[in-house]
């Protein structure tokens, strides 16, 4: 991972993020055999580091924890899932682009 502004999310801790989170947290949900997962890889890091201290950005490998991916329901990959104090605000399933990514954002700063 390129940008220091994304987390790594697995089974064990990812309730305790959302949870301890003082920003939005936005959940990258993905698999490294995904295409649109790749594609939208280096748009994350974009957006990790333009909204560092405002939003947390993370990501989850939906093959190593399958139980948080089941917990949230995320069937197809990507999925990104925006929280804020621990409840999920919005969920985009897909490829999206920067614009489109960065719309999302904005209505939870």
């Amino acid at each position: 991972m390129a940008s220091e502004n994304i987390i790594t999310l697995n089974d064990t801790n990812i309730q305790e993020v959302l949870a301890a989170a003082k920003t939005p947290v936005m959940v990258d949900f993905w698999a490294p055999w995904c295409g649109p997962c790749k594609m939208i890889a280096p748009v994350i890091e974009e957006i990790a580091d333009e909204y560092a201290g405002k939003v947390q950005v993370a990501k989850l490998n939906v093959d190593e924890n399958q139980e948080a991916a089941s917990n949230f329901k995320v069937s197809s990959i990507p999925t990104l899932i925006v929280f804020k104090n621990g409840q999920e605000l919005e969920r985009s399933i897909g490829f999206k682009t920067k614009g489109e990514i960065k719309k999302i954002l904005e209505r939870y700063l």
